[in-house]
């Protein structure tokens, strides 16, 4: 009987509780029940996946430290995705943490709020608020963040988070541009007595931010530096430190900047980024006064870290910018190498390496290798090709190809004409050595066969199977599709461009033997009997006077054009001079002589004075009535010869007559002739134009693309360059409409 009746008093009491806890009476019991609910349930979840999605937001964001890095770290979308009736759109990660923790802040208010008599008793539901602002303004649904604080501004003017929700509603009002309503905003929020440490350095960071969007520089630095008096955020105020000491940089502050980065580098407890970030932007600021052997020695250190590794790409790229500024170019060679090597997931960082590689040799003159390296950069999908450097990498990578091509002519012809200037008993010493070490590396690739052959388990392997796939795993070379491309390219360094045929290193088309004397390929082919044979490489010599005279014209050609894209495309003033000195000094052309001598007085006039005027008085004292003579000695009474019937532009408006009447085989013999006479001046590439459209009349398509790719490769940066890179993307998009 007695357990009856304390089971009623409990059940009585229970429902009386349960009762009195209703939103919608004002006891102490509803007040107190409802928050601990609120705070230690609904919210305390809410807040712990949030924390968790602003956690993995962070660690997916990827820092561009090679530009001034966003104050927040946060990637806006610049577009949102509407969907249609019926359509789902997939949502990331972060975004799904965020969604739920804003339901957790919905739930809280929809569940716990107490308003009676226009009053809220529940202290926590301010919370709510804010929870549900901060989860839609990461889920860049800025519109509806800005109501929830208003919201919670306006209602809960008394409580604790007041302050912090102004600051979330004015870093919600720069993210809709509205930068100056922010501003105001924080001003109330800095002029607020007794704020907190962490409320202070917000506030300053979010001002930071809105003057970003008003291009206030200094208004920025300003509240940079005070966003990090407290550190109370280490995080973020490290990363307003380090955008401190990049701001400082823009300005030519370096020693404000050094200062910055030095502080930052020797911080602890704060993000390893920053930390190594902040040693790499030290090295940027290195200069003449700056220790090399400091500099390199942080960097090292940093390197030798194993809880650096993910930077190793960044460091050892940092190293060869040093090396290189120091002339220390194997040091160079081989940090960017290792660069390279020790890249992840950075494609801007790895597109750095293989463009400094690319410059280097350039430099160098080993124009196949710099451009295999350019070609690298290009094949980076990531990056943006429409910027102005990639544009740029492009425009040199084209002009390469006819350097390339130019400088192949001079190696090979060169190569011919020094084996046909030898006696008959040195090139049979010549070409013995050579037979030797033929034997002796096919020796050593044998044997090399063999072993691996025994290695593997099957058997000896012979030279026309050594492809063969092997069953062992790893590393192999041509899984690695850089290894492969650089091992292509250093092939064609050593052997050219050769055809896919037995006994390949004989054949037609590159190394010291071939020739382009109008010899069918065959002919050129040694069988595998006269491998070894010394008479059947020096049969392969040109002998005849006619052969020698074709090969040393084409090797005087290949001169005189690599001086022009030096001159014109590359601005290698010194390489330029060095190939039209060439050409003069190798039974020239007759009608190139003096185009190149006026091209030898404008291509020293960067670099020897003295040499430059020696040419102009040549050409001055030697050739007193050419057209170069008279631009010379007066550049302004040159427009004056332009009425004269022989000027370049009277026969190139009588050429062009002829092409709109269409007697296109005398435009055509005009401008032939016009071209050999003009060669070098500006009008040069007027004619090659108009010669284009005439051979697309006369020859043919493909004659006509062939002479507008010449156009743009050797004549850039001008009017008739543009235009030829038009029409020929006009023939692309009219053949894909044709095709489509």
């Amino acid at each position: 009987m007695k357990k009856i009746l304390y089971s009623f008093i409990f059940l009585t009491s229970l429902f009386f509780a349960i009762s009195s806890c209703s939103t919608k009476k004002d006891t102490f019991i509803s007040r107190n029940t409802h928050a601990m609910s609120t705070k230690y349930n609904v919210l305390f979840n809410g807040n712990n996946v949030f924390d968790e999605a602003k956690q993995q937001l962070d660690d997916t964001y990827e820092d561009n430290f090679w530009e001034r890095l966003p104050i927040e770290p946060l990637k806006i979308e610049e577009e949102e995705i509407i969907p249609m009736p019926g359509q789902t759109i997939t949502k990331s990660t972060e975004a799904q943490g965020f969604d739920k923790s804003e339901e957790k802040a919905v739930k809280a208010i929809q569940k716990h709020s107490m308003v009676i008599d226009e009053l809220e008793r529940n202290k926590q539901i301010d919370e709510a608020y804010l929870l549900l602002g901060k989860s839609r303004y990461y889920s860049q649904r800025f519109i509806p963040a800005l109501e929830a604080f208003t919201f919670a501004i306006n209602k809960y003017p008394n409580a604790n988070l007041f302050n912090e929700t102004r600051i979330w509603k004015a870093k919600t009002h720069v993210r809709l541009k509205n930068e100056e309503l922010a501003i105001r905003t924080l001003d109330l929020v800095l002029k607020s007595i007794d704020l907190p440490d962490e409320e202070y350095e917000e506030a300053h960071t979010a001002m930071a931010m809105a003057y970003t969007l008003l291009d206030s520089t200094q208004h920025i630095i300003n509240h940079l530096k005070r966003s990090t008096l407290y550190f109370a955020d280490k995080s973020q105020s490290a990363r307003n430190l380090f955008i401190l000491g990049q701001i400082y940089r823009e300005e030519k502050q370096i020693d404000s900047s050094n200062m910055v980065f030095e502080t930052l580098s020797y911080m602890k407890k704060i993000p390893q980024k920053y930390k190594v970030h902040a040693v790499l932007e030290r090295a940027k600021n290195y200069n003449a006064a700056d220790s090399t052997d400091l500099t390199i020695y942080a960097l090292h250190e940093l390197i030798d870290n194993r809880d650096n590794r993910p930077y190793l790409d960044e460091l050892y790229y940092q190293a060869g910018l040093i090396s290189q500024k120091k002339d220390s170019l194997a040091y160079a060679y081989d940090f960017y190498e290792k660069s390279i090597r020790y890249n992840t997931k950075k494609p801007v960082q790895k597109s750095l390496s293989y463009e400094k590689l690319g410059d280097l040799y350039f430099d160098d003159t080993k124009f196949e290798m710099a451009g295999a390296y350019y070609d690298s950069v290009l094949q980076i999908k990531e990056l943006d090709q429409y910027s102005k450097r990639i544009r740029k990498i492009v425009r040199k990578r084209e002009s390469l190809n006819s350097v390339i091509f130019y400088e192949n002519i001079v190696k090979r012809n060169d190569s011919i004409l020094y084996l046909a200037d030898m006696p008959e008993e040195h090139q049979k010493e010549f070409f013995q050595a050579y037979v030797e070490d033929l034997k002796a590396r096919d020796e050593a690739e044998k044997l090399k066969n063999e072993i691996a052959a025994m290695n593997s388990g099957g058997g000896i392997v012979d030279n026309a199977n050594n492809n063969l796939p092997n069953n062992n795993s790893g590393k192999f070379y041509f899984y690695n599709v850089q290894l492969v491309g650089l091992g292509k390219q250093q092939f064609k360094n050593s052997y050219g461009n050769r055809p896919l045929a037995d006994f390949w290193i004989l054949s037609q088309g590159g190394g010291a033997f071939a020739t382009n004397t109008g010899k069918k390929q065959d002919d050129n082919l040694l069988t595998d009997e006269s491998r070894y044979d010394v008479a059947s490489y020096i049969k392969t010599i040109p002998t005849s006077e006619e052969a020698i005279d074709s090969i040393k014209s084409q090797r005087n050609d290949a001169y005189y054009n690599l001086g022009l894209v030096y001159k014109e495309q590359f601005k290698e003033y010194e390489m330029a001079a060095v190939d039209f000195e060439n050409f003069l000094n190798n039974d020239p052309t007759k009608n190139l002589i003096l185009p190149t001598k006026y091209h030898l007085f404008k291509t020293y006039a960067n670099f020897n004075t003295e040499l430059s005027n020696k040419y102009k008085e040549d050409i001055v004292n030697n050739y007193p009535e050419s057209r170069y003579a008279q631009i010379i000695k007066s550049p302004k009474s040159v427009s004056n010869l332009k009425n004269d019937e022989n000027s370049p532009e009277k026969i190139y408006k009588g050429a062009y007559i002829c092409f709109e009447e269409n007697d296109n085989e005398y435009a055509l013999s005009t401008v032939n002739d016009a071209i050999d006479k003009f060669k070098g001046m500006e009008i040069e590439a007027k004619f090659e134009l108009l010669k284009a459209f005439l051979l697309f009349r006369t020859t043919g398509e493909e004659a006509f693309k062939e002479k507008l790719n010449f156009i743009i490769i050797n004549y850039p940066n001008t009017v008739e360059s543009k235009h030829a890179k038009q029409v020929l993307e006009e023939l692309k998009n009219n053949k894909e409409k044709v095709n489509n």
